[in-house]
């Protein structure tokens, strides 16, 4: 046990603000006056964070709940070297574990395990027994950056900016004083730690050496105050661990145990979080072996290296007014391991030369303080680390900026450690430090600035930029070809010849217009004759879809949205060749254009309509709502429930004239005037081509047009039980829905209808699989319908890569679900829709559980 050097601390807490008893003239940065929290933000109340009083500036980085936020950039910089706790960045679970006033004075913390004399200490007890020190530390979220990562290709964590970090002076007793008096026994190597947070995968716990616990020079603390203030609830209120230097998840707050081991922290989120896999080890290889995540060897502790430029900002202009003018460029850098940054070099020339930095440590000047500080001993005199962030600046000449295409920012320490130039992507995507770059663009005299990416679910920066530019973000060009470097060469992709072999038949137009009915419908593609009749009961797009082709050339159409498969069928279904005669007549037939006089329906099936995107709203960052205007504010789009349109987009991006794929709008069927599209975009990766009409649709401007046709499709739902599958109606009395990411709209359009229609008695249960939260699509309407319509509506979702915070089910869409929530009903039917390898899975558990393959509804 350490002696006090003065008589009594007290336990005045958390009523009593200490942050203004400190003279304003001595040579130390004092934090800035806290603003005061009382009042609980609209978005907790209906959250189990509903006691925790927020700053409605901190941007939400996982949605609602749990709170995972940092603040504007910006706004973090200008706080100064120490951050306000309500600018403070905040990484949680889960829920914030609530501590009443009165709870305090008896929280408890053992100290167990490995240990000569297990005890029990109460807060009491930690403020009054033990040396109390009061020490600047920075702490970062490992994942501070992680949003270029997810920009190059998309990790198992949620983006960070550049603002994931902060710094705060952190009063408390030494951990080592604590550890010192239970007596650790002679095997002893490691302190793990747990919070009192509440999680599915048990408490929050994690691990560091007992050596370094031990080691004055490392630092590591318990803590009670932040800026002299009790610590806030979401930053651990009443507890904290403080483990200067290394990723904040070690950190751990809320602090219950400390238990003296042998080996590292068995603790779920000590093995599952905070590593860097080697960067070949992709999600799915990491989710399959679970031996990658038990190597002590990817676990992270020291920080690295690493710096951003603050200064300019994103999207600020600068305007060339004198040629003598400069410019202030100022960030900040921050090292790991205590290890001091000896430099910050700044380039115009994308690393051929570098400028060097001036660096203020705003930390030296605790060095020379010796006193009392917030009812802490300040007592780093003698160290030789450094354990918090310092300013970078550096004026440069406008007229260099003006000649430059970006500033790149990079930083050493001590120990020669450097930001890299290149990305080292990894599955968690933690630990992002390459070089920082701000991208310079100019127009008439103006220079405009741009950071590599936004906040959260905001789009934009250099990176998003290019890459829906098709730019390569790890080509080590940042994107753009190198001078001389031609584009690459597309793979050729070998044509499937869907031509019957030796048939040598000719049609003529007459022959063809004979079957332009429903009855025998033939249809052109690539100037060669099918007949659809006998694939009208069978078609997954439904009848309707090839009665809407018959005696029309449907090539663009068709070649657009069919796969390889579907292409290798149609020698079964090939009668002929149109002769060349009646193929020129057919291709100089007007398409039908739009009558003169108003039509109160928008749809026609064997025509394409124009409409207009009227609004682009971001639901997340891969996700849009394309709203499109329609001939006039008193036109119905004319879409049956169940049903789909085909959607033709012009591409930009290759030679071919229009890209065409099947959609199911979500906005109300009896909507008139408009239509609303939800839209997954798949943009392209290193590896992986992107979605060729989610991005052109992502690139779309406002007022441009696009090409709807419909309906299509085999199902409707007439309401109350009542569907029609290829004209034929039956009953239900229930349905089971299956789905996956954008698969959710024609369930949700089913779903909808019977919820909306109170005296409609089907039930229903939607399976709803995505990978993380952020990709369940129609979330808020889902929960609202089983919150609202709970005795006919069931939602479950289960994700492959939830949080650690998620409690729903977790892993694809398997057997064990499938037979929990989806087993045969009498008079059920199970619609189902998602991706090809999510559906060919589900149909054959699904026949295996005993359902019949008439009561399978694959959209």
């Amino acid at each position: 046990m350490v002696p006090k050097k003065s008589s009594k601390l007290g336990v005045a807490f958390p009523k009593i603000s200490t942050a203004t008893r400190v003279s304003q003239d001595v040579d130390i940065p004092l934090p800035p006056s806290p603003r005061g929290l009382n009042e609980v933000l609209s978005l907790d109340k209906d959250t189990p964070d509903n006691h925790v009083p927020r700053d409605p500036r901190l941007i939400r980085l996982t949605g609602v709940h749990p709170f995972n936020v940092e603040a504007p950039l910006t706004d973090l910089f200008n706080d100064g070297f120490l951050t306000s706790s309500e600018l403070f960045y905040v990484r949680n679970h889960g829920p914030v574990p609530q501590v009443l006033d009165y709870e305090i004075p008896t929280w408890e913390l053992s100290i167990e395990g490995l240990v000569e004399h297990p005890i029990v200490l109460s807060f009491e007890q930690i403020l009054q027994q033990f040396d109390q020190i009061t020490a600047p530390v920075t702490l970062v979220c490992a994942g501070n950056r992680r949003k270029e990562q997810n920009e190059v290709r998309k990790s198992k964590g949620f983006s960070w900016g550049a603002a994931g970090v902060s710094t705060s002076l952190f009063t408390g007793p030494m951990m080592a004083d604590i550890i010192r008096q239970a007596k650790p026994l002679r095997k002893a190597r490691y302190v793990c730690m747990e919070g009192a947070d509440k999680l599915p995968n048990g408490h929050y716990g994690t691990s560091v050496k007992l050596n370094w616990v031990m080691d004055p020079n490392r630092g590591i603390m318990l803590a009670h105050k932040m800026n002299g203030e009790p610590l806030h609830p979401d930053h651990g209120r009443p507890l904290r661990a403080v483990i200067p230097g290394q990723i904040g998840g070690r950190s751990v707050k809320w602090l219950k145990k400390l238990i003296v081991t042998e080996f590292p922290s068995d603790n779920w989120y000590h093995i599952n979080d905070n590593r860097v896999l080697p960067t070949m080890v992709t999600p799915e290889l990491a989710s399959k072996d679970p031996t990658w995540w038990h190597d002590e060897r990817y676990a992270i502790y020291d920080l690295s290296v690493n710096s951003a430029a603050v200064y300019p900002q994103h999207n600020e202009e600068l305007r060339i007014t004198s040629p003598a003018a400069k410019y202030t460029a100022r960030g900040y850098a921050y090292g790991g391991g205590g290890r001091r940054i000896t430099r910050v070099e700044v380039s115009l020339d994308n690393g051929k030369s570098w400028r060097l930095a001036n660096i203020e440590y705003p930390e030296d000047k605790y060095r020379n303080f010796d006193g009392q500080l917030y009812g802490g001993r300040v007592d780093i005199y003698w160290r030789e680390t450094c354990f918090c962030w310092c300013q970078w600046s550096l004026d440069i000449s406008v007229l260099d900026l003006e000649a430059s295409d970006a500033i790149l920012v990079r930083a050493m320490d001590e120990a020669m450690n450097i930001q890299p130039r290149d990305m080292y992507w990894s599955v968690l995507g933690m630990m992002n430090n390459p070089w920082f770059r701000i991208t310079i663009t100019k127009n008439n005299g103006v220079l405009r600035f741009e950071h590599p990416t936004q906040l959260s679910l905001i789009s934009g920066g250099w990176m998003d930029r290019v890459k829906k530019e098709g730019g390569d973000l790890t080509n080590g060009y940042w994107g753009r070809r190198s001078s001389g470097e031609a584009p690459s060469e597309p793979a050729i992709v070998e044509e499937i010849d869907m031509r019957a072999k030796g048939l040598c038949n000719s049609i003529d137009i007459e022959g063809l217009r004979k079957h332009g009915n429903p009855e025998s419908p033939w249809f052109v593609v690539n100037g060669e004759v099918y007949d659809g009749t006998r694939f009208l009961e069978g078609h997954p797009g439904g009848a309707q879809s090839i009665i809407s082709a018959a005696a029309t050339d449907v090539s663009g159409e068709f070649l657009a949205i069919h796969s390889e498969t579907a292409k290798a069928m149609m020698s079964d279904y090939h009668i002929g060749t149109l002769d060349e005669a009646s193929l020129a007549i057919l291709n100089k037939e007007p398409h039908q254009e739009l009558r003169s006089e108003p039509r109160e329906i928008f749809l026609e099936p064997r025509s394409w309509a124009k409409a207009k995107l009227s609004e682009k709203s971001t639901v997340s960052n891969d996700t849009r709502i394309f709203s499109f205007a329609l001939d006039h504010e008193q036109q119905t789009f004319g879409l049956p429930t169940g049903q789909h349109i085909m959607l033709k987009v012009h591409d930009s991006s290759a030679n071919k004239d229009s890209i065409i794929r099947a959609y199911t709008p979500v906005s109300q069927t009896y909507r008139k005037g408009s239509v609303d599209l939800l839209v997954k975009i798949y943009y392209s990766t290193p590896s992986i081509a992107g979605g060729k009409m989610t991005m052109a649709l992502d690139q779309l401007a406002i007022g441009s047009s696009v090409e709807f046709k419909g309906p299509i499709g085999k199902f409707e739902y007439l309401g109350r039980g009542n569907v029609s599958i290829n004209d034929k109606k039956r009953s239900v009395r229930s349905f089971r829905m299956i789905c996956g990411g954008s698969g959710i709209t024609p369930i949700f359009q089913v779903l909808r209808a019977v919820i909306q229609d109170s005296s409609d008695p089907t039930t229903c249960v939607v399976l709803d699989g995505n990978r993380t939260e952020e990709d369940i699509l129609c979330k808020d309407e889902l929960d609202t319908f089983a919150a609202t319509a709970s005795s006919k509506c069931s939602i479950i979702h289960t994700l492959t890569n939830g949080s650690s915070s998620w409690s729903g089910q977790r892993g694809r869409i398997s057997q064990r679900l499938l037979k929990e929530y989806v087993s045969p009903v009498e008079s059920c039917m199970v619609l189902i829709c998602g991706r090809k390898a999510m559906e060919q899975s589900a149909h054959k558990i699904l026949l295996q559980l005993g359902w019949d393959e008439s009561d399978l509804v694959f959209f």
